[in-house]
Order: structure tokens, then sequence, then C-alpha cells
């Protein structure tokens, strides 16, 4: 440790949000239960620290069902799954758990309600995240369009301009989707909007908590998996409210120190499927170099709890 001085600010809530702690804890009750190995389809959340540990508990982390050998039980991961899937986990009559956040079943059955009513569904959302690919395989092809901006908007060709309703992606920039939003209503002011925001508490609160320090901060860094949605869009919020460095690091080893020379205070936060571990890993790589000072940002904290499917519900949970 130099004699140095550094200020790291950190923001509140971070990391891990209810979705992310249910799917977890599935995984783990699962184990408990069955016995490892138990199959999980695609990555349970979007952390590699936390899918790691889970695999030295005796998770198997595949792509697809056809990897899955029969006689296991499979857990499906939370960011949602076509139904092509559990209907083949059916015919094949695998013991299988939805994992899927509660907030992103909700705009399944969402989807699932505007396709009964006879209307054409627009997405909001990226193109090839899990969480989209679930959404899109709710319905028959071709019963949802999806947009990723503004300029998509423009294109759209749509069967009836006034027999709309629009779904989001829960893990998207709350921003940047009310830009697309404005342009869906321009263009089609019948349009339907959800009963209550897609875009989830946890994404939506973590966001202001980078608003509400960025601007105070010479650098920030978030804590995340590159393939996370929701940790990539706390990089571009604090980018966008002109936060001179902003990064994504997964561990403290990627660091970018270079790029933090000469800075003196430190944003800090965390993507929703982070865990603290690696927070305060990244705390501790900065008190080998500098004399840190920790700040907390003074946001209201999250209360926010999930039932567990009941397969699972009876067991305890790994400590």
């Amino acid at each position: 440790m130099t004699g140095e001085k550094m200020t790291i600010v950190l923001a509140n809530p971070r990391g891990f949000c209810a979705g992310v702690v249910r799917a977890i804890d599935i995984v783990e009750r699962a184990l408990k239960k069955f016995g490892p190995p138990v199959y999980v389809r695609h990555e349970i959340v979007h952390n590699r620290y936390v899918v790691e540990s889970l695999e030295q508990q005796g998770a198997i982390f595949v792509d697809e069902l056809s990897e899955v050998p029969d006689g296991y039980p499979v857990i499906f991961s939370a960011h949602g799954v076509p139904k092509s899937v559990p209907a083949e986990a059916e015919t094949r009559k695998m013991l299988y758990v939805d994992a899927t956040c509660p907030l992103v079943s909700k705009v399944h059955r969402e989807a699932e309600r505007h396709y009964k009513d006879g209307l054409q569904i627009v997405m909001i959302g990226h193109r090839g995240h899990p969480e989209v690919i679930g959404t899109l395989g709710q319905l028959p092809e071709g019963s949802i369009l999806l947009v990723e901006g503004e300029e998509e908007v423009e294109h759209l060709k749509v069967r009836d301009p006034e027999r709309l309703a629009y779904v989001t992606q829960t893990t998207l920039s709350v921003d940047e989707t009310a830009g697309v939003v404005d342009a869906l209503q321009r263009r089609f002011p019948k349009i339907r909007t959800p009963r209550k925001e897609d875009i989830c508490y946890a994404t939506t609160n973590r966001q202001q908590a980078v608003k509400d320090i960025a601007q105070s901060c010479e650098a920030l860094l978030v804590v995340g998996a590159p393939n996370s949605s929701n940790s990539r869009r706390l990089v571009e919020v604090a980018q966008k409210l002109g936060c001179p460095f902003a990064a994504l690091v997964q561990r403290a080893t990627e660091i970018p120190w270079a790029q933090l020379e000469g800075k003196t205070r430190i944003g800090l936060t965390a993507g929703a499927s982070a865990p603290e571990v690696l927070v305060q890993e990244v705390i501790e790589a900065f008190r080998q170099r500098f004399d840190v000072a920790i700040e907390y940002a003074t946001t209201p904290d999250e209360n926010v709890t999930f039932k567990l499917p009941r397969v699972v519900a009876d067991v305890t949970a790994a400590a």
C-alpha cells in the first residue's frame, strides 16, 4: 500500500437482485434434494464466478436439453426459455425446475395476453439475448416484432397500426427505452402499453444509483460479465452522464490501472448477477495500492423476495 489517497464511492443498491438470488437458490436446493449432478440449461445467471461455484457443487451447464442424459433433473436459467424447451422436457418425461425470474415471466404472460386479444406485439430488446429469445419463443413465430432502437421503429412494418402492443426486455437502459417507447407512440398512437413497467426494479434502481454518483466521480467501475445486459447498461449510463471513464470488470485482475492513473475518486457498483464478494475483491485490490477511504452512497435498500418453485421450496439451501 502506498500513501496515495483514493476514495471509492460505493453505489447502493448494487449486485444480486431477487431474481438472481432465487435462481442460485434453486440450483443449490436441487443439488441438495436430488444430489449431484444437476443439469442447468444455459448459464443460470450471467456471471462466471457464480457458474463456476455451482459447478464445484455438482451443477453441469449445457446449451441444450439434448445434452442432458435421461433420469437427471434439469433447471432452466433465470432469463427464461422458449415454450419449446419445457415441451421437449415433458416429452422426455424429465424432471425440470424453471428458474425464470418472475419479472421475466410477467413479460411472457403479458405477451400471451396481447396475442389472445388479437394484437400484434412489438418487443424492445437486444437480438440474441437469452431473455429475448425466451420471450419471442412464447408465441408462434412472427407474432412478436423485435426492435433495438428508435431508428428501427421508423422502418417497422405492422399488420394493423391500430392493433399493437409493446413489451420490453427487463434489463434495458431506462432512458434509452423511453426514447424507443416515445418513437413507437409517435408512430402508432394507439399502441397498448404494459400495465406496469417491464424494466425490472433492480435494473432501474442500479441505474439510478449510478446516476447518483457518476458525475461526482473521475471514473466508475462496474463489476459484471460482458454478456450481462444490465451490467453493460450501467457502464453506458455513467458514460452518458459524462463520467470521464467507465468500464466493466469481471474480477479484480481486470482493473484497468493505466486508465485510472492520477484519479483519486472512483465509483464502484455491480450488475444484478455479480456477487458482493467480487466487489470486495476489487476494493481489496485498491487497498493493496492506495490508502482507501470508502464513501457509501445513501440510496434506499431493496427488500424484494420471490417465492421458490414448490419442488425445491421444502429444502434448505446449501450453506
